[in-house]
């Protein structure tokens, strides 16, 4: 059993930065990958970056390239993702996942357990 824990959410105007963290807690040394992924309203949960627990292979969706950092603490049990020049359309729940097997990381299917999600609204 994992459990995860989101936060760092909030409302920012365009071209602001935040910085969301998830924390795992339970069977750590179970944990393939972390990732996130975000929902607006009325559209798909999306895959937004991941990051290897072990090997730390980095994965970005087209759409944040170049914007959003992905990266871990292993001794804190934490994935970090640092989001720049934000948009309005990066407005959405964020979620931090894990998955415990080698599938693919951008399928939200592939992934075993999810966090409560984070606000993070982007004003224009």
């Amino acid at each position: 059993q994992v459990q995860l824990v989101e936060s760092g959410g909030g409302l920012v105007q365009t071209g602001g930065s935040l910085r969301l963290s998830c924390v795992a807690f339970g069977r750590i040394s179970s944990i393939y990958n972390i990732g996130w992924f975000r929902q607006a309203p009325e559209k798909e949960r999306e895959f937004v970056a991941s990051i290897g627990r072990d090997d730390g292979y980095i994965d970005y969706a087209d759409a944040v390239k170049g914007r959003f950092t992905i990266s871990k603490d292993n001794p804190k049990n934490t994935v970090y993702l640092q989001m720049n020049s934000l948009k309005p359309d990066d407005t959405a729940v964020y979620y931090c996942a894990a998955k415990l097997n080698r599938l693919g990381s951008r399928s939200r299917d592939n992934y075993n357990y999810w966090g409560q999600g984070t606000q993070v609204a982007v004003s224009s």
